[in-house]
């Protein structure tokens, strides 16, 4: 067995040879099946038509058999968690093939759903007709995670070249169908397929790369707390002429107890909510302004190295408010203002811990004596990885032959709130979080895009990973 603190040795050239060979050879293949489940527009919230996300899990299912690897492959649908046991989560894919002759068993996620498309007005190409630019491929859902589906699909159909149906290492491939929508029925299918889903290295392919040359391996990932917050003052509206001056309208009070959740300087001000003390590496704000698109004389918030404040430290955001439009406003004291709250947990404090702390601010700072409400709360931990395992060394290695470039340890300020359950269900198991995304993906906004070479050199690394692993005992 090797020291899991030693670098794994390198793969054998003629090994790495038919790696390359193999996956060059099924590019064109892997990139029109990405293109083809990018035309499904698989958006897993419950205002949007199921039936795209069963077409989405029936066309991965496809892709599952192709491989040749599988011995069964399944479309499950579970329960969602604190319900009756009747509403049922989003079809996930479950593909099993035991492992053989003493060899370890890996598990490869990724999920199949997508966000909505957001405002087409904003997007340069049709969001659901994936269109080439350059080495981009542009479509909602074309990198998260499409393209994690498809750079395990094509991993597997290249493993199956090199081995045949003589191959040892057991293969979980588990590609889940409501990510984006809050992984609801999550803990029910990990309760009832725990049998089938038992491996020694599980591998995430839902992550970021440090750059479209350089990968990465996801080491911390933030935790989240999201709800809606609603602030009523009066029992209807009133005229603001009237009564402005005298009497707080909602608009009013939520706004400064919205401000209250920031320091000046932008940072999180809410007691209770905990920091990550880690390691970073060196990036500047420059280099965040441009790759973020800050607009004129905007400058980064918070303090501390800029790639701690967004992997380490609390953030907080209102991503949506129901308020009236600026085309349909009157003079009137609004009554009811609601908002959608954003946070963002540092690693290492849960998140049941971090919405105590928030909701204790809310109640200690609401003004005016206004009447708040809470409600639609969901949480999810983060994750710190065990950087020390034996699969760790072996994924360095691989991605370094695969990029041709060394992987760099990094932080997601994002959330993967099953990986905390995975890890619960499955404490001897070795997590890898990898990814085909990098900073100008764009996932989740308008004109999102996925890099070809990234999804190459993601999907040889891959491979050369599965391969290895073919070789070692359990």
């Amino acid at each position: 067995m090797t020291d899991p603190a030693l670098p794994s040795p390198a793969t054998e050239p003629a090994l790495l040879d038919a790696v390359r060979e193999h996956v060059q050879s099924g590019l064109p293949s892997t990139i029109a099946d990405l293109s083809a489940l990018v035309r499904i527009p698989s958006v897993s919230w419950s205002a949007f038509d199921p039936a795209h996300v069963q077409a989405s899990a029936e066309a991965v299912a496809d892709l599952a058999r192709s491989t040749g690897v599988f011995d069964e492959v399944r479309i499950v649908r579970s329960a969602i968690a604190g319900g009756d046991g009747t509403a049922l989560g989003q079809p996930a894919i479950l593909a099993v093939r035991p492992a053989r002759n003493g060899r370890p068993t890996v598990m490869l996620y990724a999920h199949h759903d997508v966000q909505p498309q957001g405002d087409e007005a904003l997007w340069e190409t049709s969001p659901f007709e994936p269109t080439l630019r350059g080495e981009r491929l542009y479509g909602r859902g074309v990198s998260d995670d499409k393209a994690g589906v498809m750079t395990h699909i094509a991993s597997l159909r290249a493993l199956h070249a090199l081995s045949g149906d003589d191959l040892d290492l057991g293969v979980v491939l588990f590609v889940e169908g409501e990510e984006e929508f809050g992984s609801r029925s999550f803990t029910t299918f990990l309760r009832e397929q725990r049998e089938h889903l038992a491996a020694d290295v599980i591998v995430v392919a839902d992550s970021d790369n440090w750059s479209t040359e350089v990968p990465a391996i996801t080491v911390s990932l933030r935790g989240n707390v999201t709800f809606k917050l609603s602030v009523t003052t009066l029992e209807h509206a009133s005229h603001s002429g009237m009564y402005g001056g005298a009497v707080p309208d909602a608009m009013m009070a939520i706004v400064r107890l919205l401000s209250s959740l920031h320091a000046p300087d932008g940072s999180v001000a809410v007691a209770g909510l905990t920091t990550h003390d880690g390691p970073v590496p060196e990036r500047s704000d420059e280099q965040v302004i441009d790759e973020a698109g800050l607009v004129g004389d905007v400058r980064p918030i918070g303090n501390g190295p800029v790639l701690a404040r967004m992997w380490s430290q609390p953030a907080i955001t209102v991503t949506g408010m129901d308020v009236p439009s600026v085309a349909n406003a009157s003079n009137t004291l609004i009554p009811t203002v609601a908002a959608r709250v954003s946070v963002r947990v540092a690693p290492g404090q849960s998140a049941a811990d971090a919405y105590r702390a928030i909701e204790a601010h809310i109640r200690a700072h609401t003004p005016f004596g206004a009447q708040v409400d809470i409600e639609d709360v969901d949480t999810g931990d983060g994750f710190l990885v065990d950087m020390d395992g034996w699969a760790v060394q072996e994924a360095r290695t691989a991605m370094a032959e695969g990029w041709g470039a060394d992987p760099v340890e990094q932080g997601i300020g994002g959330s993967i709130p099953f990986v905390s359950d995975l890890a619960a269900t499955f404490p001897e198991a070795q997590i890898l979080v990898t990814g085909v995304e990098d900073p100008d993906t764009r996932a989740h906004s308008p004109n999102e895009s996925q890099h070809l070479g990234v999804l190459h050199r993601a999907i040889v690394a891959e491979t050369i990973l599965l391969a290895r692993l073919q070789s070692r005992g359990a």
